[in-house]
């Protein structure tokens, strides 16, 4: 059925590697050390909502994976363009924690056959002296990370965005069409 498919020109959807988020503890140090930037504590999972029960079941029960700890705040919201972000808030010093939470989510979402609706998984950062935004995007379709470093409504630091690659070459998968470093203006993780 995959050559029928090819030579009617019909894809099927990529299957995320949700194991990528699991690089970033790592790479957050590397971000500290070269770029005095440090985790937030917030990230979110942003995905195109599907209809009918089984998908409100799903969000459900990922949002549930996050309250069942009351040390966690945990917030469902939809941006602009209809998309679903749930994002988790821990102490800035848990980013494994984050991420596990985050891992979680996009698990529940996968496992319940939604996988190719997750968009993105945005993981925020803040310079430790100068107080610079920089969002750890991990796109889901790709399997690749790039950094978002928004400095107002709709500008964003370019050169702080290039530094983050440059360091981030060796340990994370980056990215390297620019064109797909889409700015997310609206997220919660920032």
């Amino acid at each position: 059925m995959r050559f029928l498919d090819a030579l009617l020109g019909r894809t099927r959807p990529v299957q995320p590697n949700l194991d990528a988020l699991f690089g970033v503890p790592a790479a957050a140090t590397t971000l500290q050390a070269a770029l005095d930037l440090v985790p937030t504590g917030v990230g979110a999972v942003c995905f195109k909502p599907a209809e009918g029960q089984a998908a409100t079941q799903a969000q459900t029960d990922a949002v549930a994976l996050l309250t069942a700890d009351a040390a966690e705040n945990v917030a469902v919201s939809q941006d602009e363009y209809g998309y679903t972000w749930i994002a988790s808030r821990h102490e800035s010093s848990d980013l494994a924690g984050l991420v596990t939470d985050l891992h979680a989510v996009n698990s529940t979402l996968a496992d319940a056959g939604y996988g190719p609706s997750l968009l993105c998984t945005i993981i925020g950062f803040v310079g430790a002296a100068d107080h610079r935004r920089l969002g750890l995007v991990y796109l889901f379709k790709r399997g690749t990370f790039y950094p978002f470093a928004p400095t107002g409504a709709h500008t964003r630091d370019n050169a702080l965005e290039l530094q983050t690659r440059a360091q981030l070459g060796g340990e994370l998968p980056v990215e390297t069409d620019l064109d797909r470093w889409f700015p997310i203006w609206t997220t919660p993780a920032l």
